[in-house]
Order: C-alpha cells, then structure tokens, then sequence
C-alpha cells in the first residue's frame, strides 16, 4: 500500500478517537438545551432588606415623638393627601418666616399677602400704616434662621384643615429712624436674636398647595 494511504488512514484513526475523546467530556447537544441548574452555592443570593410595614414613619417621628398627639395628627393629615411631606413642611416654613419677617419689617405686604390669612394680613397693614403716621422708617437684614422645631400639629377630621405649629430663633439686625433719619432704635451693628412661634394653616387635599399663616406669638 503506497505511503500516502497509509499516512491518511493513521490521520484518519487520530481524528476519530479524538472525536470520541471530546463526545465523552462535553456530551452532545442537540438544538436549544436546557441549561443546567445552578448549584445550591450559585444560586443562593444575598438576602433583600426586609421592609416593615406599619412601622414609624420617620418624616414624622423625625419631628415630633412617635405615638404623640402630634404624631398622630401628622399621620391623619398624610392619609388624607399622600404626598405631603412633613420634612418639605418644616423646610419651607425656614423660607416663609424669612419672607414674610422681612415683608413686614421693610412694609412690603404685598408680596407675603397671599401666606397670610386675612385677620392676620389686616393686623399687619394697620401695624405698618401707624409706623409709617409716626415717620418711622425700618432698615433691616436677615441674617438667619439659628433653630426650626415643629411643637405642635392638629388635624379635624371633619374639615379636614390642619394646624402646624413652628417655634422658629431668627437673627437679624434692624434699626428703626425717624422722619429726619436719626436712628431712634436699633443699632445696625448689633445682630439681635428674635423668638417667635407662628400657626400655619391649611385645608388638606385642597388644590392650593399653600400654608397660610394664621397666628403669631412672640
């Protein structure tokens, strides 16, 4: 037998053992095969947080104690419009009492009329009005709001209106001067500390997402 056969059966014999060699470590597969299942060690993942339902609400229990009056009074008056945040509440209150202090120390009302509730309002134009008779002039500046704390919530369920109350420390200097421009009180380099706790109103679920101021107390 010429060489060149003999050369092509031996490769021959090769290429079907290593054929069988293959066929016995991969096995076959015929069309889409099922994967295998992953081990017990593959498929085992790491375990999701467990979410507790019923439990404290923190926007809320971040604010006032859990259980409280207050606590429950928030709660009703997020069951009645999901979306209120009493941390967003807290937030914008810092920004209403900035505005409307300095609306009513430099005499512009207008722009804080709409925060405030009418009784409110007319007490602020007759206030502004009787300095303005005396010739008395106020030049303030904000400094900030050093402390914001929520003291009081309640919610009727019939009306649904809600009552937040807010004690809030302010900074700022003022100095009020008369007709001729002589400082008659105040001292524009002495920042002065100002306490006041204000009720802010609303009617949950209302179209109109804003608070109202209804009740000052230095």
């Amino acid at each position: 037998m010429d060489n060149p056969v003999i050369n092509l059966l031996i490769l021959a014999g090769i290429a079907i053992f290593l054929i069988l060699r293959l066929k016995s470590v991969l096995g076959t597969r015929d069309g889409f095969e099922k994967p295998r299942a992953p081990s017990q060690s593959t498929r085992r993942m790491p375990q999701d947080l467990e979410v507790i339902e019923g439990g404290p609400d923190s926007d809320i229990t971040d604010h006032v104690e859990a259980d409280s009056p207050e606590a429950r009074a928030l709660a009703a008056m997020k069951r009645i419009e999901p979306s209120f945040s009493v941390s967003e509440f807290v937030q914008g209150g810092r920004g209403a009492y900035e505005m409307i202090l300095m609306g009513f120390e430099n005499g512009d009302l207008a722009d804080i009329q709409p925060f405030l509730a009418e009784e409110l309002y007319d007490s602020f134009v007759d206030a502004v009005s009787a300095r303005e008779d005396q010739g008395l002039t106020i030049e303030a500046s904000f400094i900030g709001v050093r402390e914001t704390a929520l003291v009081n919530a309640t919610f009727d369920e019939g009306s649904s209106m809600a009552e937040i109350t807010m004690r809030f420390v302010g900074e700022l200097t003022s100095v009020v001067r008369d007709g001729e421009g002589a400082v008659v009180e105040g001292d524009a380099k002495t920042v002065k500390k100002q306490k006041d706790t204000w009720v802010f109103a609303r009617t949950m679920g209302a179209d109109d997402p804003n608070w109202q101021l209804v009740a000052t107390d230095a």
